[in-house]
């Protein structure tokens, strides 16, 4: 080979890989994100104005109720601290398989959140929640009604206070007070 070539060659790879550098550099200081921000708004509120509020405000001295104490390992549940978070509720599914959400996706949300499908909270820098219903016991028993309000929620982005963990890089975010009223 002479050295034109080569020469060629190497200003080549040298341009590629700074490219790359750069286009790396641009997604890291970006931070992941909502998939596809532009495919749909939500159906309601915003996150400087949430369409509402769901989960009560919870004790940072207690962020656990009694029935997850109680029912947890030598009575020691996962570490949990008490918070408020706005975001888009979201059907899980979806949205980490195909990238959905928003006021498009409403109505499949809906269908799979109320066939079972896990409820998310997407926040505005991309993080995403699991969102649970807090109580253990009533949970287990079938005696809360958080996945309806989800249902209800769906596309909306709301305030939504409650216990948050993270094990192992999976968020969740434990609702309080959709404990089913007792029949009269």
């Amino acid at each position: 080979m002479t050295r034109q070539p080569i020469r060629r060659m190497t200003r080549t790879a040298t341009t590629v890989a700074a490219m790359m550098l750069l286009v790396a550099g641009l997604a890291a200081a970006k931070g992941a994100g909502i998939l596809f921000p532009d495919w749909s708004p939500p159906t309601k509120g915003t996150y400087k104005a949430p369409a509402g509020e769901v989960g009560k405000k919870g004790s940072a001295d207690q962020p656990w109720s009694v029935t997850t104490v109680t029912s947890s390992i030598m009575g020691k549940p996962v570490a949990g601290k008490t918070t408020s978070v706005i975001g888009e509720v979201i059907d899980m599914s979806c949205y980490l398989q195909v990238g959905k959400h928003g006021d498009k996706h409403r109505d499949c949300g809906q269908k799979c959140v109320r066939n079972g499908q896990p409820v998310g909270l997407l926040t505005e820098d991309g993080s995403v929640y699991m969102l649970i219903d807090e109580e253990h016991d009533p949970r287990r028993d079938g005696l809360t009604e958080f996945r309806k309000q989800a249902v209800e929620l769906m596309a909306h982005v709301v305030t939504v206070h409650g216990t948050a963990t993270e094990v192992d890089g999976h968020k969740a975010l434990y609702v309080q007070g959709s404990v089913k009223a007792a029949a009269k």
